[in-house]
């Protein structure tokens, strides 16, 4: 039978232990059998493989085939180049995506302590790793618990499980047995659980479970089973690298044809020529402008509080289609705070709005428009002054590393001494006039917490909890300052007003005190008052609602994702109808009806039931870390991109499972942190919809340098074209180490200030682009192959004749010198055009659609810097002896550069008519549309 439902002395024989705990001997004995309470590794990939995965794709290969052209044509400097951009191109992108699975780490980081256990009737502290079944835990305020553990012993035991839960309130822990019927394996009261931490009270527990087989062990499990998979840019990179490739085979395939066949030349020399064909469809910066991009994307979220881990998660988020998100933490501050107070016989239906959020004391109570003080002897004062003094939980003013106000204990009592605070009452004070005697703690069964204090002359009894459980222990309520007798017609309403708050997703609790004759000696002794004794004949004082309030740039960041397409999806620990309310509170909801579907629900759906309740709007409440990673799967399998955020342990699996998982950097679990591809510094839900902002950015400005990029590969290949189709009679106007300069030296800068955009103006009004978009389309290709590459063949081939032109060969076009220093400042003056055509390229690359024009001209100064930086480059190719040597050129007059200028506005131009054309027919079609 489970433990949970056997009396104490049948759980410790069957697990063959005792109150005394194991002997040594018998504990080194189950140390062998069972295995150290350690969280197992799992098997991972070594570093080697990894690192030289970065060397062997296709587009590295083809950098390498590039080297070998070079060292093959004698250039030697130039293939140590490439070879050189490899290497650091494989090297940076193997260190920023270099992320070693440490979440397991980090589990066994967590259990990586010191124990206290019984043994032979000894109480000692062990290691946490030699703890086995059997062994009998000790535990107090501060201990974390290091294995599954049924509870022998308790005195006003609460942990904080919400590294496994999710949630933050303290959960009471009993040890005597319980049915488990209608409660999942979390809420069983008298299991406690690896991972999981005192926060007040003392107890003992024998242990039942260890390492991987504790609940902690088992997400573990989870979150190690679940495999790596390639993200969209990974797959899109794949993709662009086949495309590449087959465009710069084919054509050296063909060139080289035509080389041997029209041009004559040997097969030797044929073969070098459709290689240079290779290297010319290669475009050598790519993968370096994309690395970079996406580092200087990484940097850009940084600034705004997104640490990325994983440089393609940068993109991934850009096309994210759905957020599961958790509530608690996430959505809301994790702050429990008292928003309502109800005082019987008020004015005003008695309810008092209270302001502020969050542990800080700021904030006041209002009837109206009017502040209402908590006067001594009045109701609000004895409400705030009983709630308060029947609380164990602490709060902690900024200071000691601390920025903020923090609570040290249960949530929910610290929302009670906060809004005192906020009253002016000094609890310290009221403690020390007031000293607590006794305390009858909160159970599952009563419902509510005593506190038993010495008066003047009198026992003081406060109580606190559920208001019906609250309302059977009075009999008198305080009306005015005045205590009247409690009817029905009283109780009637208070019930009504607690419901009013409940269907707000207000926790409610209600708040009565005691005033009896005695003195200590009352509450202990043989002849003690019991606790019926003492919990009766109560005047109620009135109710007080709470809730985990809402991030207040929730709402907006909300409302952003709904406009672009995303949808949110609440998965929680928590309560249901808690759960739809601050669902609909920030936006999340919006239909009349929502469906919640708990966890129960959940283990009875197939996989069609549950694809049926994500179609709609829906909320999963009371979720285990099986069911999240159940949701996100459904999610992947249906075509979606899903985002998970989470700050818990509970979270990790379904964190990794993840195309995108986004963990709390503040109150996120190192297990979450590690498990994620994006940590938010300051756990806002906001930083999650400016991440996916620069990640749909990231991808346009990928699509706009490709483009740049992918331009200047016709004029690069235009040369070869004109050379074989001519039988070699025209010289050629650019040869490989002419493409390499460009590819490598003068277009990389510019290209990544492309990468440098901002989001254009609309980007989030737009739906998730599809997995299934590519960054490489048949209209990229026409505009950059077909349009504008074209005419910049035309310009780079007019400025190599000009050259010859204006030395003595007007008019000449075939069998022109391909020698000597005439043809090399002739090719000179090609390469110098294709610089000064890709600035006019450059600018046009900034919109798709929209008018360039219509871009602040200097609204990004990495471009301005990546024009300079290309001018300086082609100017030191061009002028300066020794790069001339290496590269191949020759100088010419500095006039021609008024020539080559000249050219530099021929795409944006061009590309502006083309802009202006669609737009146009945009406008038309839109117009027939609405008529």
């Amino acid at each position: 039978m489970p433990v949970e439902t056997l009396p104490v002395a049948e759980v410790c024989r069957s697990l063959g232990s005792g109150l005394g705990g194991l002997s040594a001997h018998e504990a080194g004995a189950r140390l062998v059998r069972f295995g150290p309470n350690a969280i197992a590794v799992a098997g991972k990939r070594s570093l080697l493989p990894k690192f030289l995965a970065n060397f062997t794709h296709l587009m590295a290969l083809l950098l390498w085939i590039a080297g070998v052209v070079a060292f093959f044509a004698r250039m030697p400097q130039l293939a140590a180049s490439i070879w050189a951009v490899n290497v650091i191109n494989g090297t940076f992108s193997f260190w920023q995506e270099y992320k070693a699975e440490k979440a397991t780490e980090a589990m066994r980081r967590l259990l990586d302590e010191k124990a206290i256990v019984v043994r032979d009737g000894v109480v000692l502290q062990v290691e946490s790793i030699s703890i086995v079944p059997g062994d009998v835990l000790v535990l107090g305020e501060g201990c974390r618990v290091c294995a599954d553990a049924r509870l022998i012993e308790s005195a006003d035991l609460r942990l904080d499980q919400s590294n496994l839960t999710g949630e933050s309130r303290s959960v009471l822990k009993t040890h005597g047995e319980v049915s488990c019927r209608g409660m999942s394996r979390l809420e069983i009261p008298n299991v406690i659980f690896a991972g999981t931490s005192v926060v007040s009270g003392t107890g003992k527990g024998v242990v039942h479970a260890t390492g991987m087989d504790t609940e902690f062990g088992k997400i573990a499990g989870f979150t190690q089973g679940i495999a790596e998979e390639l993200c969209p840019l990974q797959r899109e990179m794949r993709r662009v690298t086949r495309v590449v490739t087959v465009i710069a085979v084919c054509s050296g395939c063909v060139f080289f044809l035509l080389a041997v066949t029209m041009a004559g030349l040997s097969w030797a020399a044929g073969i070098l020529f459709g290689l240079g064909m290779v290297v010319a469809f290669v475009p050598e910066g790519l993968l370096p402008t994309v690395t970079l991009s996406l580092a200087m994307g990484v940097q850009r979220m940084a600034r705004r509080n997104a640490l990325v881990k994983r440089l393609s998660a940068v993109e991934t988020l850009g096309c994210a289609s759905v957020i599961c998100t958790d509530k608690t933490g996430t959505l809301t501050q994790n702050e429990m705070t008292v928003r309502e107070i109800w005082l019987p016989g008020a004015p005003d239906g008695g309810s008092l709005r209270v302001t502020g959020a969050g542990y800080a004391p700021d904030g006041v109570m209002r009837r109206g428009g009017e502040v209402v003080a908590a006067s001594p002897g009045g109701g609000l004062h004895g409400l705030l002054v009983s709630a308060g003094l029947c609380t164990n939980a602490r709060l902690q003013p900024p200071g000691d590393g601390r920025s903020r106000w923090t609570a040290v204990g249960d949530p929910t009592e610290a929302a009670l001494r906060v809004a005192a605070l906020k009253a002016g009452i000094d609890l310290a004070t009221e403690e020390q006039g007031s000293p607590r005697l006794r305390e009858l703690p909160f159970d599952s069964r009563r419902r509510r917490m005593s506190t038993v204090h010495r008066g003047d002359g009198e026992i003081l009894v406060h109580a606190k909890g559920a208001p019906r459980e609250i309302l059977e222990l009075c009999d008198r309520m305080l009306m005015n300052g005045v205590e009247q007798p409690l009817d029905e017609s009283a109780r009637v309403r208070v019930m009504a007003v607690t419901d009013g708050y409940a269907r707000s997703g207000l926790r409610v609790l209600g708040v009565a005190r005691r005033a009896m004759r005695g003195d200590g000696a009352m509450l202990d002794g043989p002849g003690r008052l019991s606790t019926g004794d003492i919990e009766t004949a109560m005047t109620f004082l009135g109710l007080m609602a709470m809730m985990d309030p809402p991030r207040p740039e929730v709402q907006e960041a909300v409302a952003t994702c709904r406009r672009a397409g995303i949808r949110i999806i609440m998965i929680t620990g928590d309560y249901g109808l808690t759960a739809e309310s601050v669902a609909r509170r920030i936006g999340v909801i919006r239909d009349g009806r929502a469906r919640i579907v708990s966890g129960a629900d959940l283990d009875t759906m197939d996989e069609g039931a549950l694809d049926e309740a994500l179609s709609g709007e829906v909320i999963f409440a009371r979720a285990t870390p099986e069911h999240k990673l159940r949701i996100v799967a459904a999610l992947q399998r249906t075509g979606h991109v899903v985002a998970v955020t989470g700050d818990g342990v509970n979270d990790a699996p379904a964190i990794k499972k993840a195309d995108i998982g986004i963990a709390m950097g503040v109150s996120g679990t190192d297990v979450a942190k590690e498990a994620a591809d994006v940590i938010l510094t300051d756990d806002n839900f906001a930083t999650i919809v400016s991440a996916i902002e620069e990640g749909r950015a990231v991808f346009a400005n990928i699509k706009k340098f490709t483009t740049y990029i992918f331009t200047s590969n016709t004029p690069e290949a235009v040369p070869f074209i004109l050379f074989a189709l001519s039988g070699g009679r025209i010289p050629l106007a650019l040869n490989v180490m002419h493409i390499l300069a460009v590819d490598l030296g003068t277009d990389l800068l510019p290209a990544l200030g492309l990468g440098a955009e901002k989001a254009e103006p609309g980007l989030m009004d737009r739906p998730p682009r599809s997995p299934r978009d590519h960054v490489i389309t048949p209209g990229l290709l026409v505009r950059a192959y077909l349009f504008l590459g074209p005419l910049q063949s035309l310009a780079v081939m007019t400025a190599f004749y000009f050259l010859y032109w204006t030395n003595g060969h007007w008019g000449e076009w075939l069998d022109l010198p391909s020698s000597g220093p005439l043809y090399e400042s002739a090719t000179a003056m090609a390469l110098a055009c294709v610089v000064t055509t890709q600035i006019g390229n450059l600018f046009a690359q900034r919109t798709e659609r929209v008018s360039s024009f219509q871009v602040p001209a200097f609204g990004n100064r990495f471009l301005w810097l990546g024009v300079a930086s290309e001018l300086a480059v082609i100017a030191v190719i061009v002028h300066w002896p020794s790069a001339q040597r290496v590269v191949g050129t020759g100088s010419f007059a500095l006039f021609n550069w008024v020539f080559l200028f000249a050219w530099a506005p021929l795409l944006l131009l061009a590309d502006e008519v083309r802009k202006w054309m669609l737009r146009r027919m945009e406008k038309t079609k839109h117009t027939g549309v609405s008529s």
